[in-house]
């Protein structure tokens, strides 16, 4: 039952990573940008709960309102001020790089600032009797995550497929130029992937703050990471992707936790990273593209 325990709790992180990890290929499919700001608007949705219900006492649904709202506006205000321009400038990408690890370390600083380095501790979100069955109990935290984070990913493919938008993000990914001929509003389009993106990170950013209830201004850092790797394990651009590589590589943790190796649950992650890179660098879902030189 441990073996079956470690497997519910990896699906349970999983979900987690997966929401996170379909912020990071949305913006790639995009514009081709790796954004390793997305990581700490995971930050800023967890205090944006603390303030709304620690501070000011509001019930959780508008504090998770509050922490969508947030962090959809902070992913666009990233995009307008920090990358836009020099996406219009055809700046190399790894200026881009450097831009969007520079406003992480922004975002870290800055709420640092705001609320000090130490730990917030979270109120109790999702309470509830645990599920059991038989000797295996399901606490109620695991269950909404997975429930919540697949309703979430479904409904995600249903805007990518069947909605008009859905169809100009898709029509901007396979060629942006191509895209402003037909008349899409690329720039428009290029905002909401941004928005929609990191409020999916906001709702991650919940769901983890449920299962492990203390924040800290870093606390984006190794779990966007970690949900970065799942989308190049999944394939980089592919939607599908990010939700299996986050699962994969978060019941890659569990399991390694469960063989009392837990001091090895970053090298596994990492380590994973190396292999699938060397064997397959599209990842288990992506596929190989050739550009001109």
């Amino acid at each position: 039952m441990k073996f079956a325990s470690q497997i519910i709790n990896g699906l349970s992180l999983g979900s987690i990573y997966a929401l996170v990890a379909l912020g990071y290929n949305m913006v790639y499919g995009i514009v081709g940008l790796i954004n390793f700001a997305h990581g700490d608007i995971i930050m800023v949705g967890g205090y944006m709960v603390y303030v709304a219900m620690v501070v000011a006492g509001a019930p959780l649904w508008v504090a998770v309102l509050a922490s969508i709202l947030v962090c959809a506006f902070t992913g666009i205000f990233i995009q307008q001020v920090a990358y836009q321009r020099l996406l219009n400038s055809g700046a190399p990408r790894i200026s881009l790089l450097i831009t969007a690890i520079g406003a992480s370390i922004f975002l870290q600083n800055l709420f640092q600032m705001m609320f000090s380095s130490s730990g917030k501790s979270m109120p109790s979100m999702i309470t509830g009797a645990p599920l059991n069955i038989g000797s295996l109990q399901i606490s109620r935290v695991t269950m909404v995550t997975i429930a919540v984070s697949v309703l979430l990913m479904a409904g995600l493919q249903l805007v990518v497929k069947k909605t008009r938008i859905g169809k100009a993000m898709r029509a901007t990914s396979e060629d942006a130029g191509a895209a402003v001929l037909m008349g899409i509003n690329t720039k428009r389009t290029i905002v909401f992937t941004f928005g929609l993106g990191s409020a999916l990170a906001a709702v991650g950013s919940v769901l983890y703050s449920s299962a492990y209830p203390l924040i800290t201004p870093y606390m984006g850092g190794m779990l966007g990471l970690k949900a970065f790797v799942a989308a190049v394990l999944g394939g980089i651009g592919s939607l599908p992707g990010a939700m299996l590589g986050g699962y994969l590589i978060a019941v890659s943790e569990s399991l390694t936790k469960a063989f009392g190796l837990s001091k090895l649950t970053d090298a596994v992650v990492f380590g994973i990273l190396i292999v699938i890179l060397l064997v397959r660098p599209a990842g288990l879902l992506g596929k190989n593209t050739k550009e001109k030189v």
